[in-house]
């Protein structure tokens, strides 16, 4: 089985999620296909049919969730002993500056799930965390994106959560 990278805080809100579907999510939609049936003929029935629409998202949700966190490798980066400087991992955050713009961003790279583009939190299968990925603070690094190539020196890399 394959495994799915991830930090701390991404397997804490897995678990989050997946208590609230389970806890509130979940009767609630029962209750609401009990509500529906006692409307009387199903077939022609909308409330019924959107309820049951409803359950089989939750349910899917449920299933994908309990999936992920089966085959979850939780990566703590506060955690890695490091000697020199500290080379960009999953986990890291990055401050990078653009060297044509001189634009300063930093990114908190993070699985999948947790990837939140407005929050600085990017996919380590984007094209830019790939290129960061193995580079170390003072690196300058050329990026092909879709818009072209992007080249950021790396000015800061730091283990934290």
């Amino acid at each position: 089985m394959e495994q799915t990278p991830m930090t701390a805080r991404g397997e804490q809100k897995l678990r989050e999620e997946l208590e609230r579907l389970k806890t509130q999510e979940r009767p609630r939609i029962t209750a609401a296909i009990a509500e529906a049936r006692s409307h009387g003929d199903l077939s022609e029935n909308a409330e019924y049919d959107a309820a049951k629409e409803e359950q089989g998202l939750c349910e899917a949700r449920i299933k994908d969730i309990e999936a992920k966190l089966a085959s979850a490798n939780i990566i703590d980066v506060t955690k890695l002993k490091t000697a020199g400087p500290l080379k960009v991992v999953f986990g890291s955050t990055v401050t990078l500056v653009d060297v044509d713009t001189d634009k300063e961003i930093t990114y908190k790279i993070v699985g999948e799930d947790e990837a939140d583009i407005e929050h600085n939190l990017m996919s380590y299968k984007t094209p830019i965390a790939k290129g960061l990925l193995g580079k170390v603070e003072g690196d300058e690094v050329s990026i092909k994106i879709p818009k072209g190539t992007v080249t950021y020196e790396i000015t800061e890399v730091k283990y934290v959560l």
